[in-house]
């Protein structure tokens, strides 16, 4: 966890976009692990566990699989993604400025931002759906319109305050979230262990293989979205941290919830089938546990998902100010803020099916990021260091200006693989569709791949086009300006592997 320094004044973080300096950067990689424990303590994952066996017609064992193979995939490419705010100090979307040039990253930027209102809506809601489900548990009070406005109100209030303070904030929630939200899962584990009907659990047939690719893909879909937040969580570790330690970090912290959660919904699926049809996702947990049980749960959910949402808008707030919006990064939250309280209305007050309302935008998320992804993590294999004064600098003078503000070849790798991936993407409800790709038919379409089919796309392309050779520093490197310390300089050979820093001694763990 990073300590206070010029970084906060009292207990807020003022740091926006500027690279973390070198004297600053006193994080451990062992703080990820919480913070990505914490990033995913939400119901959401006993709804898309359901999801499996009431969707997908999966058995026990195959959503074993899923729930392992799944945060292994999705959040080992976080972890990847992370270790470039290990390199250059900065907030992804910020040194996603090298990549695209600063007039090309505002094109993914503002797509990832807005699907980021998607995300924090979808947990905005989940949150309010557990208090509305404490409230009728403990005072027998029913849901309505006046106290769904009020719900969500809180809920947003909430996250806006913790995200607004900053990292230290986040980090000291995300701690001792994980903490409490292991006692109870335990607990929740043990009960559903006594009680369950483990014949009819195992009785289940198994479903086809494809569902199970489906399924997996599913899961892995919503880690592929902290991607692009992974560096501003990475940046205050010393840039001799390990790099293997940084990714074991980010998917141990992921998987040790994901696995739990994703197998106690696939259980509960069995005794409540009409899960995956109900428009509230949570107050199924209060017919299922007893209330002594079910009330600190869901309680402990509601912090869980709000410390996902604080995340979220922490990082939303980077976005923004890459955009343009020139406001302190705590105000830049408010933007998302607000978002998130109109479009949780809407889906509160109108939707028919949270859980068929949520696949669908997970898929369509899941491409917008996946697009981003294929082309950051191809020039992070190429990349050893960025030029920070380039990264802040947004005018023609900056390195990283490229062709008139654009990287041809970035640009256009991800613009074609944004296509590509809807093009075999389905997106809807069992009652409507909201989208449909011309080869959504087909094997990759049928089994919700859009998303690998436009990380493939993306990272080929990027790889076979010619890296932007005008104004790139990396060929001939300038000094750190934020540290006083040069960049690493290509000596013509590669370093092995994909941790390359990791062969030489590293600073901290």
């Amino acid at each position: 966890m990073p300590h206070a320094t010029d970084v906060t004044e009292g207990t807020m973080e003022t740091r926006g976009l500027e690279p973390v300096p070198d004297h600053e950067r006193t994080g451990r990689v062992r703080d990820l692990f919480p913070t990505w424990v914490a990033a995913n303590i939400s119901v959401l994952l006993l709804t898309l566990g359901a999801s499996l066996v009431v969707a997908d017609g999966l058995n026990f064992w195959q959503a074993l699989i899923a729930a392992v193979t799944a945060p292994v995939i999705g959040f080992g490419l976080v972890g990847f993604i992370g270790i470039a705010g290990k390199r250059g100090g900065a907030p992804g979307m910020a040194l996603s400025r090298a990549v695209f040039g600063q007039r090309g990253n505002l094109l993914p930027g503002a797509l990832i931002w807005v699907a980021r209102w998607g995300w924090e809506t979808i947990n905005a809601v989940t949150g309010a759906y557990a208090m509305l489900t404490v409230l009728d548990i403990c005072f027998g009070i029913g849901s309505s319109t006046p106290l769904i406005v009020a719900t969500l109100l809180v809920f947003v209030a909430g996250t806006f305050l913790i995200s607004g303070l900053g990292i230290n904030a986040v980090q000291l929630c995300n701690k001792w979230a994980a903490y409490l939200f292991a006692v109870f899962s335990v607990l929740v584990l043990v009960h559903l262990i006594v009680t369950t009907d483990w014949a009819a659990v195992f009785a289940r047939p198994a479903g086809s293989t494809a569902s199970l690719v489906a399924g997996i893909g599913l899961i892995a879909a919503g880690g592929l979205s902290w991607a692009p937040a992974a560096p501003d969580f990475a940046r205050y570790l010393p840039r001799g941290s390990s790099s293997r330690g940084l990714v074991a970090s980010t998917v141990g912290g992921a998987g040790i919830v994901v696995l739990p959660m994703v197998l106690m919904g696939t259980v509960m699926a069995v005794s409540t089938p009409d899960l995956a049809a109900a428009a509230d996702p949570v107050s199924f947990l209060g017919a299922i546990l007893p209330m002594w049980l079910a009330v600190p749960y869901l309680l402990i959910a509601v912090v869980g998902t709000l410390l996902i949402n604080a995340m979220s808008m922490y990082s939303a707030g980077f976005t923004a100010l890459t955009l343009g919006i020139n406001v302190p990064r705590a105000w830049a939250v408010s933007v998302n803020a607000v978002i998130s309280v109109v479009l949780g209305l809407i889906l509160m007050l109108a939707a028919t099916s949270f859980l068929g309302s949520f696949v669908a935008f997970l898929s369509l998320l899941a491409v917008a990021f996946s697009a981003w992804i294929g082309v950051f993590g191809v020039d992070m294999l190429r990349r050893r260091s960025y030029d920070t004064d380039a990264l802040m600098d947004t005018t023609r003078t900056s390195a990283y200006w490229y062709r008139g503000g654009f990287s041809p070849a970035a640009v256009g790798a991800w613009a074609a693989a944004l296509a590509a991936g809807m093009v075999f993407t389905r997106a809807g409800t069992a009652d409507s569709s909201w989208f449909a790709g011309p080869l959504a038919d087909t094997w990759p379409g049928r089994n919700g791949l859009g998303w690998a089919v436009s990380a493939l796309v993306a990272g080929s392309l990027y790889a076979a086009l010619p890296k932007p050779g005008c104004g790139d520093r990396d060929a001939s490197p300038a000094p750190d300006h934020a540290s006083g310390a040069l960049p690493v300089r290509s000596s013509g050979v590669r370093r092995p592997g994909l941790f390359p820093e990791d062969a030489t001694p590293r600073l901290r763990d």
